[in-house]
């Protein structure tokens, strides 16, 4: 009867760290905040909690979605991989959406004719190309714009890459 009841004990633990590994590989994430360019929505090492199927069904190897049925919307905060790196911006702008470019006393970055984003000369020349966020592709910037380095930097991110949506703070 007791191998018995330790069978069943370690059947139990069994199935219990196989679905912990499932929810953390598939459903859910707490991350730790590295750095100030979401300040001040998010502060550095400050918890956050990413909802991974907010968009669909990622890779747990890689850094794309297998099965996608949702695109990030301007505001969300979302996570994604650059440079191997989980990086936590906002989205600013979707594909499709207007971008204009201002060069009076400084450089400015005009998302569909409402939201003032400032640029260096660097990330004018960057994106002043683009009039437009491509389809299939976001605009992901860090809130605290002086210290972010973000998509005005390295370009547009693929949808497919954003790996989650930041659901708690």
């Amino acid at each position: 009867m007791n191998k018995i009841k330790s069978l069943s004990l370690a059947y139990c633990v069994f199935i219990g760290l196989i679905a912990a590994a499932l929810f953390k590989l598939f459903v859910f994430e707490i991350l730790t905040v590295d750095g100030s360019s979401m300040s001040p929505a998010l502060k550095d090492n400050q918890t956050i909690y990413v909802n991974k199927l907010a968009y669909g069904i990622i890779n747990p190897f890689g850094s794309k979605l297998i099965v996608q049925w949702a695109k990030p919307k301007k505001d969300d905060i979302v996570v994604y991989l650059y440079n191997n790196n989980l990086v936590v911006k906002r989205c600013v702008a979707t594909e499709n959406d207007t971008l204009d470019y201002f060069t009076n006393s400084k450089y400015i970055l005009l998302v569909n004719l409402d939201k003032q984003i400032p640029l260096t000369k660097e990330q004018y020349f960057n994106l002043k190309n683009c009039l437009a966020v491509p389809e299939g592709y976001i605009l992901a910037i860090g809130d605290n714009y002086e210290t972010s380095f973000d998509s005005r930097n390295y370009g547009f991110i693929p949808v497919s890459n954003v790996l989650g949506k930041v659901i708690c703070r």
